[in-house]
């Protein structure tokens, strides 16, 4: 379970970097459409694709600490 749990919060960690990468580069295609190609949505939109990526962070940071919590019984 300790293994697992250890598993979990790696998932977490890189979750956490992907999500910084993706929405980085979603922001910053916006931010280039926004001036290049007339779009009417702010950049700050692309912040909503985070959403997704944080509740799955949060998901695997709660197993982690069940198994954690577990494994010590």
């Amino acid at each position: 379970m300790k293994k697992l749990s250890w598993v979990c919060f790696a998932i977490a960690i890189l979750l956490s970097d992907i999500m910084s990468a993706h929405v980085a580069y979603l922001y910053r295609a916006m931010l280039c459409g926004i001036e290049h190609m007339g779009y009417s949505a702010p950049a700050g939109t692309a912040f909503l694709y985070a959403i997704p990526y944080l509740s799955a962070i949060a998901a695997c940071v709660i197993v982690a600490i069940l198994l954690r919590r577990k494994a010590k019984k």
